[in-house]
């Protein structure tokens, strides 16, 4: 931890540094600015009356105006990624010291019927997706919940390989995230890919180069008005021409301004996005698969962003109304902007979808490498397929302080169930979340938290939080029998991993035991693995009768008057029930 934390460190103070700096020049550049406008306004007042050196003051001031915005915007953007590193770097100490809850939880991600999320605490305050998630974009975060969820066994190692390549590239991955937290999208992504494959164009192929015919003949009239050719009289009219013909198409152009102008910054930090990917060299299959999505015979994606950032810029000019005024009256610029846009969306539209799905991609992964950068001790599981589904050393949950967590050991072969009890907060449902929490991990391609793991990859289904439905005026037994009829069905579909804590809780004790035994006899009769808690001691009796089952608990023992719990998973059967002495303990019943 003491190295994590002084990467941390001394990247802050690297890039407090470097931001001063980037700020002293911003304070320049806008001085520089204000120096140009009054140059400006004293030379018009000082030549006043000499109308051909003034227009060349005003066209030299825009012309030179342009160039320092534009060179003041890109030190402002340096800026704000250095404000941003800052606070990735910030962010990642406090993680470090357990301090994440007022981080994004993906609640909006929560499914109550998903096969295991609800159950593992997977979203939600303080869940798994909260400590792990680094993702900027909206999409970015939509994938890495698809990932926590998707209950793929396909392609583990390819996943750990890139996981493991990210995870060596650190700056790499901030410098990334730092550009990804500055896409400002005032609509969703979904919105954009929508509105460009429906977009209709309107502006008819004759108009490709009018546009350029009329800027030359505009050089060609001030240049004869200069070497006094051309009266006054002339520009202006060919002025009131240009007005005339961009009023044409004013309210069209107006529409798609509108439409643009809440996308051009998404595709301008997209394409800063776009180049960190493609000047970045990678190795693993899976990260060079997407790299490739996005690397284009003969011309860059980021070139092919960059071009459609700089035309929407373009377009957006007309906002300033001098230089709207003057250069639809001289350049027909709206008409000429709007149709190399809608020439770049005839020709790449359709391509914009799965190049924001590589970006969402990598800005979802660059969120596993950082949690393995961050956890240099955890182990990528080995997989074999071999008869045991899972076999770990010193297993415990990534989300319990290490300092004080206790780790556990477990071995479970295919079609084997283990049988759990124990008394009451003795660790049974901690252990439950930890085996299954790391088959999730295991299944993404990430690092668990054990000294070492054997694992057969399975997919996972769980019931161990059912609760009861007001809305749909549903009984939480009810409830929970649909939990189980779901789990019997996709168990003839598929091969599971099941984990259950104490089933059938919404009826008798009787009614319980009987139902509980069958329900295990039959999972056990279906060739299915898992691990079932409970405090009904008689299903242990199961064991005698199938070979398949083992039983596992966790103990409690009283001392001097005070419970105390090892935390230990073990073989056999638990002896020690708490709820009584608890119930005396706190004075709840004499």
């Amino acid at each position: 931890m003491e190295k994590l934390l002084a990467f941390y460190t001394n990247n802050i103070s690297s890039h407090q540094e470097e931001s001063e700096k980037v700020k002293s020049q911003l304070q320049a550049s806008s001085l520089v600015r204000l120096l140009v406008f009054v140059g400006a306004a004293i030379g018009i007042y000082a030549f006043m009356g000499n109308a051909k050196i003034i227009i060349a003051i005003v066209l030299l001031a825009i012309v030179l105006f342009i160039f320092l915005v534009s060179r003041h915007s890109d030190l402002q953007f340096k800026y704000h990624k250095f404000l941003a590193l800052i606070k990735i770097n910030e962010i990642e100490i406090d993680v470090l010291h357990r301090k994440f809850h007022h981080l994004p939880d993906g609640k909006e991600f929560s499914n109550p019927t998903h096969f295991y999320s609800q159950d593992i605490d997977l979203f939600g305050k303080g869940s798994f997706y909260q400590y792990c998630n680094r993702t900027a974009l909206d999409r970015g975060s939509e994938t890495l919940a698809e990932k926590f969820t998707e209950n793929k066994i396909d392609n583990i190692l390819l996943k750990q390989e890139a996981i493991k390549e990210l995870a060596e590239k650190p700056k790499w991955r901030q410098e990334f995230a730092a550009i990804a937290t500055l896409v400002k999208a005032e609509i969703p992504y979904k919105n954009i890919v929508h509105w460009l494959q429906q977009y209709k164009a309107f502006m008819p192929k004759a108009m490709q180069h009018v546009p350029t015919v009329f800027s030359v003949v505009t050089g060609l009239l001030f240049l004869f008005y200069f070497l006094g050719l051309v009266p006054g009289l002339v520009i202006g009219g060919w002025f009131v021409l240009g007005l005339l013909l961009s009023g044409l198409y004013f309210k069209k152009v107006s529409k798609l301004a509108s439409d643009t102008s809440k996308v051009q910054s998404v595709f301008q930090q997209y394409q800063k996005l776009i180049v960190e990917i493609e000047n970045q060299d990678f190795s693993s299959e899976l990260l060079k698969e997407k790299k490739s999505k996005i690397v284009q015979e003969g011309k860059k994606t980021s070139e092919i962003l960059h071009e459609f950032s700089r035309i929407l810029g373009a377009l957006d000019q007309r906002n300033n109304m001098i230089f709207g005024f003057l250069g639809n009256g001289f350049l027909l610029w709206d008409i000429k902007q709007a149709y190399k846009i809608e020439a770049w969306i005839a020709a790449n539209g359709a391509s914009v979808e799965e190049w924001f799905g590589v970006i969402a991609f990598f800005d979802a992964y660059n969120s596993l490498g950082n949690f393995t950068f961050n956890h240099p001790n955890y182990v990528f599981p080995i997989l074999n397929k071999d008869a045991m589904v899972l076999k770990g050393i010193n297993v415990a949950h990534p989300l319990l302080d290490p300092t004080k967590c206790i780790a556990n050991d477990i071995t479970i072969d295919k079609e084997q169930f283990f049988i759990v009890t124990g008394a009451n907060m003795a660790g049974k449902s901690t252990f439950l979340r930890t085996v299954s929490l790391q088959i999730v991990l295991a299944n993404v391609g990430l690092p668990v938290c054990a000294s070492s793991v054997e694992y057969s990859p399975i997919k996972l289904i769980t019931s161990m939080r059912t609760t009861d439905s007001l809305t749909d005026d549903e009984s939480y037994f009810f409830s929970e029998l649909k939990r189980l009829k779901f789990i019997v069905d996709e168990i003839q579909n598929d091969r599971y991993f099941i984990v259950l804590d104490e089933i059938l809780k919404g009826t008798n004790s009787t009614d319980k035991a009987i139902g509980s035994r069958k329900f295990v006899e039959k999972l056990v009769a279906s060739k299915s693995t898992g691990i079932i808690a409970t405090h009904d001691l008689s299903l242990c009796e199961a064991a005698k009768e199938l070979p398949e089952i083992e039983n596992h608990y966790f103990d409690a023992e009283i001392i001097d008057n005070e419970l105390h719990f090892d935390y230990k998973f073990k073989a056999g059967v638990c002896k020690n029930m708490n709820a009584s002495f608890l119930l005396k303990k706190m004075e709840i019943v004499d």
